[in-house]
């Protein structure tokens, strides 16, 4: 919405509010004894009800505020999906490629090279996914913040570290099932085939 210059003024026929502003070296108590007896000495009928403009603009933005919480708590709930699947996922893989497994181990794999070989799939997804989603995200975000005349940009920093945080999300979920399989003993995987 577009914010204009603006002008207050007293018309108690239209509807008799007055917004002050208080000196801050003035305690509030003590401001408003102040503001009511001048009320009071050019208009002894009118009622002394007050209301502070940062109450008023917080109960503005307490909708925006739901929607932060909101969006923080279905963001943490799709994570921990996220990190359930991928979990499942690498245990899929981990368990099709037991037989594998054993044989590089047998013929000298380390722990670091079996890991790497487990984990490369899903970050090679992953960075997919960070690139198809940044932009998209980003368009959204910015047409969101489009309906305010006073907003902030999005700094390119936030999908950076997104994208640091998701890849390292990934490989600790992945990791656990990877060095699983890669420490497990070669003799069990090739002994049920």
């Amino acid at each position: 919405m577009k914010q204009s210059p603006h002008l207050y003024y007293i018309n108690y026929a239209a509807a008799g509010y007055l917004t002050i502003r208080v000196d801050a070296k003035v305690g509030m108590p003590e401001a408003l004894q102040k503001v009511e007896a001048v009320i009071k000495k050019f208009d002894d009928g009118a009622p002394f009800e007050y209301k502070f403009q940062d109450d008023e603009y917080a109960h503005m933005f307490r909708d925006q505020e739901r929607v932060g919480t909101l969006a923080a708590l279905f963001s943490m709930l799709a994570i921990f999906i996220s990190c359930i699947g991928i979990f499942g996922l690498a245990s899929f893989a981990a368990s099709q490629c037991w037989k594998e497994i054993g044989i590089r181990k047998v013929l000298g794999a380390s722990v670091y090279s079996l890991w790497r070989m487990l984990s490369y799939d899903f970050v090679k997804l992953v960075i997919v996914a960070i690139l198809l989603g940044s932009p998209i995200s980003y368009y959204f975000a910015t047409q969101w913040l489009e309906q305010y005349e006073y907003r902030a940009e999005i700094p390119r920093m936030v999908f950076v570290v997104t994208a640091f945080v998701t890849l390292a999300i990934t490989l600790l979920t992945v990791s656990y099932q990877a060095i699983k399989a890669a420490v497990m003993d070669p003799v069990k995987s090739l002994r049920t085939e």
